[in-house]
């Protein structure tokens, strides 16, 4: 018992805390039914067992404030007669159980007043000013009585893989909807919530004096929406349509845009679930319900050792492909050797496979726990010596050789970011997944990808349109500039700056810039000793000369003139906003250092003209603009100014 609890807090700090899993929900909810099985037995709970603790302490970062009324966990089920028994004879409203973070909302005269996570259910963090940049919630309201109300904020799938697509460190992505909530909720800078699109769904009202609600939770529902508030989607149930509507809810959860962990009985008779009160842990009035997880057996076929660029080698599962929610799976993360090692896999034991809230395929058991698999002694890229480390008392497998072509993920994600070569459709992920199948060794290898068309269109995530849209695009970045090029080799302390004032200085001539010493380079104004030793002893490697001597037979450049004598020479510029007649903010960048202007990224004395297609906005750059007489352009004056004859 007390290994349990001791297992079962931790796992819960990584999750409610630190946005992170160290356990599967399933193994989760296993080990807490044994514990409150033995607790049972014995008559005893240990301090801080979960099974009376509520959540955990929120983090300091935010200010604290106790709730009006404890926040208690639900009671939960798998089966569906526990369900029943529960609603009985009575009318029960049956609704998502959203999977986000819980808040409440306080109103006072119309207008939202305060806004507290649920914490550990007795303290929560204040919120305030994060859930007015919320993407529904009413800043105000009609009625102006007090209103107490609870709901949960949620990210949308949809939301979470765009937000997780603009995150090129493939370690640094998001790894669920869930996770990515917390954290943009509980923002010391609001603008950053702004901008992770967070919805809140009411399913709960705690006070509204004056309301007559007919004595009824539906009643309360409809009249929130009157209220303008999102509400979560409910149907009314008794005993004798409970199953056929838990089915409805069921069959609906596969096309959802957000995350569920199951459903939310509540009785509709406000007195009578009142009168019920809770128990020490639970309200009397609700029950919370969770599909059975569908589990397929199947057998290991083999262990795939998926290295990344931190020198992690992640084991991943591959089985014989089983339906699981409708849908065909053959793969699973098994996240680390622990777990590895927990499980005893062994190839051809019998496994049982199951998707976590019906969507991430985990493995549940091992039934036959061989145990016979041999962890790999050399990396699968580099076939380098391997090792096993213990990281937070958790075993991993890393790769200790540093140059190891995994781990310069980096490089390649520099490569075809946007202001280097702008290769779209190459995110990090599919680099990695290049790399691991050999497909990808140097920045050349890039443009000779047609030679494994085969193999890139069955590989998951892909297919005959992807392959050649990345085909494409590929082509099409190999007409560009020398600053790009430039950038995109990664020559240390060089950026987007440094290498368009080298390119322009050596009359954007390749053969010049490698040719240059040191004390020639250090010379141009901005660069110095530093960079220029970095830049010369790039290009003396005979390595990285053979490199680029292949990746040269792909590439055309464009021919650069800078203009003079023109509106824009000499002139320094300051871009905020949106653009309409530029691709993007970096292209009216090139446009204007093209024809001799500068552009910084703050309004200073020295700058001469502000462009923002908003130019009655009150933003702190506008505001600034004015105060030193800056002019503010729109796209349109600006065209105008560019095109002017001096």
């Amino acid at each position: 018992m007390k290994e349990l609890v001791e297992l079962l807090n931790k796992a819960g700090r990584a999750y409610y805390q630190e946005d992170r899993e160290i356990i599967s929900n399933y193994e989760y909810d296993k080990l807490y039914d044994e514990l409150e099985a033995l607790e049972e037995e014995t008559g005893i709970t240990l301090a801080g067992s979960p099974t009376v603790s509520v959540g955990y302490e929120a983090v300091n970062a935010l200010p604290k404030e106790t709730h009006e009324t404890p926040m208690l966990s639900l009671d939960k089920t798998k089966e569906i007669e526990v369900l029943k028994n529960f609603v009985g004879n009575q009318k029960t409203v049956l609704s998502w159980k959203m999977d986000g973070l819980t808040i409440v909302l306080t109103y006072q005269d119309g207008k939202l007043k305060k806004a507290v996570t649920r914490g550990n259910g007795i303290v929560g963090e204040v919120i305030t000013n994060n859930a007015k940049v919320f993407k529904n919630v009413p800043l105000q309201i009609a009625y102006q009585g007090e209103l107490i109300l609870r709901g949960e904020a949620i990210i949308s799938y949809s939301d979470f893989e765009k937000i997780n697509k603009q995150i090129e460190d493939v370690d640094a992505k998001y790894k669920n909807p869930r996770n990515l909530c917390s954290g943009s909720v509980r923002q010391l800078n609001n603008e950053i919530t702004a901008k992770r699109n967070v919805y809140f769904y009411a399913f709960s009202l705690v006070r509204a004096e004056g309301v007559d609600f007919n004595n009824s939770r539906a009643c309360q529902f409809e009249w929130l929406k009157t209220q303008g508030f999102d509400i979560v989607e409910y149907r009314m149930v008794d005993s004798k349509n409970l199953e056929e509507t838990i089915q409805y809810f069921s069959d609906k959860i596969s096309t959802n845009d957000f995350p569920s962990d199951g459903l939310v009985a509540l009785y509709d008779d406000i007195a009578y679930g009142d009168s019920l009160g809770s128990t020490a842990k639970f309200p009397r009035n609700a029950f919370a319900f969770k599909w059975k997880d569908e589990i397929r057996e199947t057998t290991l076929k083999e262990i795939e050792w998926s290295p990344s660029r931190t020198g992690l080698i992640n084991p991943v599962a591959i089985f014989e492909p089983v339906e699981l929610e409708g849908t065909t799976v053959s793969r699973a993360s098994v996240h680390n050797i622990s777990i590895l090692k927990e499980l005893k896999l062994g190839i051809g034991d019998r496994i049982e496979v199951y998707k976590a809230n019906m969507i991430i395929p985990q493995i549940a058991e091992n039934l036959t726990r061989s145990g016979n698999l041999t962890i790999p002694e050399f990396c699968p890229v580099c076939k380098k010596t391997t090792k096993i480390q213990k990281s937070n008392d958790v075993e991993v497998l890393i790769c200790t050789n540093p140059e190891c072509q995994a781990k310069k993920i980096k490089s390649f994600t520099l490569f075809v970011s946007r202001d280097a070569m702008n290769i779209d459709g190459l995110s990090e992920a599919t680099l990695e997944k290049f790399i691991l199948n050999g497909f990808i060794k140097e920045f050349g290898d890039i443009y000779e990808l047609e030679r494994y068309k085969d193999a890139i269109i069955e590989m998951d995530g892909f297919g005959e349109k992807s392959y050649e849209n990345l085909i494409e695009n590929i082509k099409k970045s190999s007409h560009t500039t020398l600053p790009r090029l430039v950038y995109a080799l990664g020559i240390a302390n060089i950026g987007v700056a440094n290498a368009k004032v080298l390119c322009k200085e050596f009359d954007y001539d390749l053969q010049k810039l490698m040719r240059a010493d040191e004390e020639t380079i250090s010379q141009i104004e901005g660069i110095g000793s530093v960079i220029a030793k970095s830049v010369t002893d790039y290009f003396k490697n005979e390595e990285n000369q053979r490199k680029l001597e292949h990746l040269l037979t792909y590439l055309t450049f464009e021919e650069m003139k800078i203009e003079t004598g023109n509106p824009l020479s000499g002139k320094q510029f300051v871009i905020t906003g949106s653009v309409n007649q530029f691709e993007n903010r970096s292209a009216m960048k090139e446009f204007i250092e093209n024809r001799g202007g500068k552009v910084t990224g703050s309004v200073s004395k020295k700058t001469d003209y502000l462009i923002n297609n908003d130019t009655e906005s009150s933003s702190s750059k506008n505001k600034k603009a004015k105060e030193l007489g800056i002019p503010i352009l729109s796209e349109e004056d600006f065209l105008k100014l560019a095109e002017s004859v001096q």
